[in-house]
This record gives structure tokens, C-alpha cells and sequence, in this order.
């Protein structure tokens, strides 16, 4: 199968598009898919996750390294660049299978002669700081040939600037750019080694790029290579000291032997993550495309860290952590990599904190998670997001303040985690804590509705942001009775297993409200339930009285093309129109509590009323599309979430706001539509159960899974689910394919299941 993501000429409409594109990461930095003579201008960065600056009263964001890879090649003193000179031919490529970025540039030189630059690098997976890149020169004639290369300490900031202080020097042959971020006064090392076998160097005292000129011979090859090192205070009490000692331990070891442990760390990645169809090369493609976008930003190490909205690709959205982490990313490192999943979660109890001064902020009991969680769980969601791009005025939106379901997404997550994982040590390691704050903050939020006898949440925004302040969201009332549900479970089971930790755990709750308050909340607590004619859920209270307008229709009346739909006076407000998948969305969620017929009715019902104004919403029309057996109509949906970052056709605007990046949720949903939708996987902690529903061109789906501790392989077809297990095999997993009886697997067996017909919809 073909792994290489390939342009064969140079667009320079397309420069910011593949900066998302060709992204490479692993976790700690993040380095955009741009070409090496680039600058700001063109978009480059290096983003480092989790350190976040202020600069002034502007929005606060990550931080952006200074380039240390930044190379610029002359020929007789011309400089050759796509920017300045059209190129004779050229190709960028990503190999997605071992993370490398390999760019080839062949220019017209004088009296007909041609030059070929080429470059590979890649951002390690074996030593998170360090950066690695191997060039090339061949001239088919004689010339002079002059290479600029080092440190571009120029940076492109969207809010900043975020680095000051800034120093160059020189130091066992070793350049070193140092800096201090503006708000924490963050020391940011980045060191550069260059090591070239030909030419003369030339280094001014101060400079942040080196000269190297040389007589380049007609025929023949020249190559070097770089070593560069990217360290902050907060990964080392010495960041200048252990970046320098990382790029002498990388020029030691080589280029060939970093890549090696590079690619050796990749094929273990990809040996616990590929995705394998059969019958369909674009969709295989795509999906395969979409894990190596989760994979890149991972936070391996970390668990003060998490993934932003934009993954590592810059400091779009702010560099914040929203709920598509726990809601779309969440799944599939459960299935392939937990112990990610558990930084992840700790990331969420080590800001409860943060949550705890925003629901006070409010004058609520409890933990409200931030909207735009950063460092320190604070909220970095503004007041005003969006501009109105007919008076440039700022809107006021309601996403910081009234989109409480995030405490009850951040519940949802460490709740699979334990499920999925069996690991209960995340609930005494601060994960029942979080949940219980959480359920604290529901109960003095929720509203007593006398007259009805019931709990209500009132006055919040749902996952469709086009309708703010409403009251009783579907998807919101059902994470909030999920909460509660959670909240009691887990002191039951704390109670139960590790009662001296139970007892600690909750002292601090005793004056209450707590469990007694959240059953009683529980026991009369609305969740809105399908019409018994229509059979579908009201996304909130009066959305039926809503305008019901075709989404054409809305469309024509739009008058200038970035502006908002939602908001106080955007165009689907005072309509049925969404942004996104609301309903649909918690009927995937909560699958097993609801019907195929109240399944269908609402698919049938949301989908033409929905924009898709988000990249969050098609993944979820296909998962419920499969899950209705219905795999046809899901497939487009899976096709346009999976291709996301391919094409580059998202939105890049709301109001005058650039959104750009990439798009890890789409890649997470993807992934879901694939396995959880099309394969029909559904593993509940105890019983694998397997209800395929596959496009009518797919033969089969075939996927490492861990589970609890080990890694099995399934391949699933339309006829038969085979199960495969390791020698090594310790697990006491049981397989069930379409409701029939359970099957257990021992160590090494292959255990075939047939799978009785089912009836699909084309």
C-alpha cells in the first residue's frame, strides 16, 4: 500500500495548505510540513506543547520555537527558492509509515545547467527534543555554490510577540539561540550543529546562521547534514546545557543511526494502530493518514499535557485543549495505546484546580472544566471570539460560559479509561475527585422545575454552537445524568475495593452536596426522550418552532461569505439549521439506550438540517449510520472526515478569524467511523462484541486492538470475524459477533466466528 503523501510541482497558493499538510511531530514539538528556505511569512513553526505566553492584552497561545532548521542554497550568487525562481521540477513528500519529510527541487542555472537541492528530515521519536535533517547538492555543471544555514530566530507568533531576550552563540561548534518567554520568563534553548565535509564556513560573531561556500563540480554529490535540539525550562533546570549536550550526542551517533531508531520506534507505533481494508485504496489511504496525524501529536510522555484542538500546527484555536480530546480522540488510543489515554486524564486532574476557580468564577459549586484549557486548566476562551465581519465589531458568544457539558465530557473520559482499561489507580491517583467535583458543579447549576417535579439544565450551548442560551439540550441533560450515574458508581466502588482510600478520598465532601444529593437529582432529572409519533428528541426545548428552512436556502441569503451563522443574529439562530452533530451525536454516544427506529428517524431527521460547520460533525452520521445498518449513507461522511487535511477544503475562517490547521478530531472521528462504525467494535470491559457493518466495496477491515494489556488482531469481513492471538497471550477476553453467544480465545489460537446475514441498505 502506498504511504507517501506526494506534490509534483510547487503552488504557491498552496503554501499555508501543506504547512498542515506535511506536518511532522511526536508529541513534544510539532514542525509544519513548509520548505526550508521558508520563513515566517510562509508559516513556519515549531510548536511546543504545553508552554503557553501572554503577550499584552492579545489572546493567549503556545510558543513558537525559532527555526533551527532554516537552509538557503545560492548558485553564483543567485539565491535559489520556489518563492523567487520557478523550478524546473519539484516534489514535497511525506512518508506517513516512518515520519519523514523529504522535499527535491531541481533549478535552471546558467549557460542551461541545472542545480537539484534535496532535503529529509524528521522529528524524532526516539529523543523528543531533537530535530534531524540530511541535504543534498548535484549540479550538472560547474559552479559557485553558497549555503546559508542555522537558526531562524525570526518567528511567526499570531499573538505575539512571545520571546525576548533574544541571544546567538557560538559554542563547540554548537549555535545556540536563547530566550526567555514574555509571561513565565520561560528560558527556550534551541541548539544548532551543522557538519559539512567541504566548503568554507564563515560565522559572524553574534550571527544566527552560518555561510558555507565551496566550487561545486559538474556530476558530482554533496551532502550534509543537521543536528538540531529544542529544550525549555520547563523540560530541564539547564535547557542550554542539555540542548548542546543533544546535538553532540546526535552528530556522534549519526544521521543513519538516528533515523533507524526513529523508524524502528515508528514500526512499534504503527504494529498497535494500523488500520488494514481491503477493497477500497482511497479510504485505506485516508484512514491510514488520519492515524499518522493522532500519532504525531501524542503526548507519549507527558501527563501535563494533552492535545489541542489543532494538534501541534501552530497556535491556531490558542493552542487549547477543548472536548474533542475526550469526545473524538479519546477512542482510539484506548484501543491502541492506553497509557496515552491515561496522560491524557491526568492531564484533566492535574488542572481540576483551574476547573474549581472558573465554576467559583461563576458562582458554582464544583469543577466547570475550561472551554480552551491550557497550562493550567484556566479558561482561555474569551468573552468575544468572533469578529462581525460587516462592522468589524467583536460578538459576544456564549461558548466559554454556557457550554457545560464539557465537566460531564472530561467525566466521560476517565470513566472509559477505567472501564476500558480496568486500571482503577486513575480513580485514586485524582480521577473520582474530578468526577465528583464535576457532579458537584451539575447539581448547583441544575434548576428544580417545580410545576414538573424534575431537575433541568437550563440556559446552555450544546454542541451545535449556532443556538446559544437554550434550555434542556438533549446532549447536554444526557452527560449530566451520566455524571451523576458515574459519580455514584465510582464511590461505590472505592467503598468496596479500597475503602481506607474511600474514606480519605471523600472526607472533604462530607458537609455535602454528594452522593445523597446526587441521587436525589438523578432519581428526577430530565433527559429529553424521542416523540412517541416521530420518534425524535427535540434538540432542545422549542427547537420545533423554530424556522424549518432547507440549508439551500439559508445558504442564498448569505451576503459575505466568512460570516457567522450562529451568534446573536447569525443567519441559523432564529432556525432549524446546525452547526453540527447535537442529537445524532449523543445517540452514538449512548447507542446501547436507544433503538434502531429512534436511531434511523433522528439520522433521517438532523442530517438535512445540518451545515457540518464543524469538522467534528460527519464522523458522527457515519458511526450512526453504521450502527443502523445503513454503512452507504455513512460512507460519504467517513470519505470527507477521513480527507479532511488531504484537500485542505475545511474552513479556514469564522468572520475574519483564521481557524486554519489541522484537524485531529476529524482524524480521531475517522478512525471511529472506520472501527467502531463500519467494523462494529464495542468493547465494554468485559465482552468483545462485534456487529459489522461494512461499505458495500469493503471486503474486510483487519486491526491490531489492545485490551487490557494485550494486543489481538481482528479481521472482519461481511461472512466472518477471525481472531487473532499472540503466543504470549494472557487475556480471558470473550467474543461475540452479532449478539450470539460468547466465545473465549486461548494463547496463539486463531478463533474463527461466523457471522449470520444481515440486511444493508445501498
Amino acid at each position: 500500500m502506498n504511504w507517501i503523501v506526494k506534490e509534483s510541482c510547487f503552488d504557491k497558493q498552496l503554501v499555508t495548505t501543506n504547512g498542515n499538510k506535511y506536518m511532522l511531530g511526536n508529541g513534544y514539538m510539532g514542525y509544519r510540513g513548509t520548505l526550508e528556505e521558508f520563513s515566517k511569512t510562509e508559516l513556519v513553526a515549531v510548536t511546543l506543547a504545553g508552554l503557553y505566553d501572554k503577550e499584552g492584552d492579545k489572546w493567549r497561545e503556545p510558543v513558537n520555537a525559532p527555526n533551527g532548521l532554516l537552509t538557503k542554497v545560492f548558485c553564483n550568487d543567485q539565491l535559489l527558492s520556489v518563492l523567487d525562481c520557478e523550478p524546473v521540477a519539484h516534489t514535497q513528500e511525506l512518508n506517513i509509515r516512518n515520519a519523514i519529510h523529504h522535499r527535491s527541487t531541481e533549478y535552471a542555472v546558467s549557460d542551461g545547467g541545472a542545480l537539484t537541492f534535496t532535503a529529509d528530515r524528521f522529528v524524532s521519536q526516539d529523543n523528543l527534543h531533537l530535530l534531524v535533517s540530511k541535504y543534498s547538492i548535484r549540479s550538472t555543471q560547474d559552479c559557485r555554490v553558497a549555503i546559508e544555514t542555522g537558526i531562524d530566530v525570526d518567528v511567526w507568533d499570531i499573538n505575539g510577540p512571545h520571546l525576548y531576550g533574544q541571544k546567538v552563540q557560538l559554542k563547540d561548534e554548537v549555535l545556540i539561540s536563547s530566550s526567555v518567554s514574555g509571561e513565565l520568563k520561560i528560558p527556550v534553548v534551541v541548539a544548532e550543529r551543522a557538519y559539512f565535509s567541504f566548503g568554507e564556513e564563515l560565522l559572524e560573531d553574534g550571527a544566527a546562521v552560518r555561510r558555507i561556500s565551496f566550487d561545486a563540480r559538474a556530476g558530482e554529490t554533496y551532502e550534509w547534514f543537521k543536528y538540531v535540539a529544542v529544550y525549555t525550562g520547563l523540560d530541564a533546570d539547564q535547557p542550554e546545557t542539555e540542548a548542546v549536550k543533544s546535538v553532540h550526542a546526535a552528530e556522534a551517533l549519526g544521521y543513519e543511526a538516528l533515523f533507524k531508531a526513529h523508524r524502528l520506534l515508528w514500526d512499534e507505533r504503527w504494529s498497535h494502530s494500523d488500520v488494514i481494508i481491503e477493497g477500497d485504496e482511497a479510504a485505506q489511504f485516508a484512514l491510514r493518514y488520519s492515524i499518522y496525524q493522532l500519532l504525531i501529536i501524542a503526548p507519549t510522555v507527558s501527563e501535563k499535557v494533552s492535545i489541542p484542538a489543532r494538534g501541534l500546527s501552530g497556535q491556531v484555536y490558542k493552542g487549547a485543549v477543548f472536548w474533542d480530546t475526550e469526545m473524538f480522540m479519546l477512542p482510539f488510543f484506548l484501543h491502541s495505546d492506553p497509557k496515552v489515554v491515561r496522560n491524557l486524564m491526568m492531564y484533566r486532574i492535574h488542572t481540576l484546580d483551574g476547573a474549581r476557580r472558573k465554576a467559583a468564577e461563576y458562582g458554582f459549586l464544583g469543577a466547570f472544566y475550561a472551554w480552551e484549557s491550557q497550562d493550567t486548566g484556566d479558561d482561555a476562551c474569551t468573552l468575544f471570539n468572533v469578529n462581525d465581519v460587516f462592522t468589524g465589531r467583536p460578538m459576544r458568544t456564549y461558548f466559554r460560559d454556557k457550554q457545560v457539558h464539557i465537566s460531564g465530557d472530561v467525566v466521560h473520559g476517565i470513566w472509559k479509561y477505567v472501564q476500558f482499561t480496568g486500571d482503577e489507580s486513575l480513580l485514586t491517583s485524582g480521577g473520582a475527585e474530578v468526577i465528583w467535583e464535576c457532579a458537584r458543579f451539575f447539581y448547583s447549576y441544575a434548576y428544580y422545575n417545580s410545576v414538573k417535579q424534575r431537575f433541568e439544565i437550563l440556559d446552555v450551548t450544546g454542541p451545535d454552537e449556532y443556538h446559544e442560551r437554550v434550555n434542556n439540550n438533549a446532549f447536554t441533560n444526557a452527560l449530566v445524568k451520566e455524571t451523576l450515574e458515574i459519580a455514584l458508581r465510582t464511590a461505590a466502588l472505592l467503598e468496596a475495593k479500597y475503602p481506607e482510600e474511600y474514606s480519605q478520598l471523600s472526607a472533604p465532601f462530607s458537609s455535602g452536596p454528594f452522593l445523597k444529593e446526587f441521587k436525589t437529582m438523578l432519581d428526577s432529572f430530565y433527559v429529553p426522550q424521542p416523540d412517541p409519533a416521530s420518534l425524535v428528541i427535540e434538540q432542545f426545548d422549542r427547537y420545533h418552532t423554530l424556522e424549518d428552512v432547507e440549508l439551500t436556502e439559508l445558504k442564498s441569503r448569505v451576503l459575505n461569505k466568512n460570516e457567522y451563522f450562529g451568534g446573536g443574529n447569525g443567519l441559523a439562530t432564529t432556525t432549524t439549521i446546525l452547526k453540527q452533530a447535537d442529537v445524532v451525536l449523543m445517540l452514538n454516544l449512548f447507542k446501547h439506550s436507544f433503538s434502531k427506529e429512534v436511531k434511523q428517524a433522528n439520522w433521517e431527521f438532523y442530517e438535512p438540517r445540518t451545515e457540518h460547520g464543524s469538522s467534528l460533525s460527519p464522523c458522527i452520521y457515519a458511526l450512526v449510520a453504521a450502527d443502523i445498518g445503513s454503512p452507504d449513507w455513512g460512507y460519504p461522511y467517513f470519505m470527507r472526515t477521513a480527507t479532511v487535511d488531504l484537500t485542505g477544503e475545511s474552513k479556514q475562517y469564522v468572520g475574519d478569524l483564521y481557524i486554519g490547521g489541522t484537524h485531529p478530531a476529524a482524524n480521531g472521528g475517522a478512525w471511529m467511523a472506520a472501527v467502531l462504525g463500519f467494523a462494529g467494535l464495542d468493547y465494554d470491559g468485559g465482552v468483545v462484541h462485534i456487529n459489522p457493518s461494512l461499505p458495500k466495496h469493503w471486503q474486510s477491515v483487519q486491526l491490531p486492538v489492545t485490551l487490557r494489556g494485550d494486543t489481538i488482531q481482528l479481521r472482519i469481513s461481511k461472512d466472518e470475524v477471525t481472531v487473532i492471538t499472540a503466543a504470549d497471550y494472557s487475556g480471558d477476553l470473550v467474543f461475540s459477533v452479532q449478539g450470539g453467544e460468547g466465545k473465549s480465545c486461548s494463547a496463539g489460537e486463531n478463533l474463527r466466528l461466523a457471522l449470520s446475514k444481515r440486511e444493508y441498505k445501498y
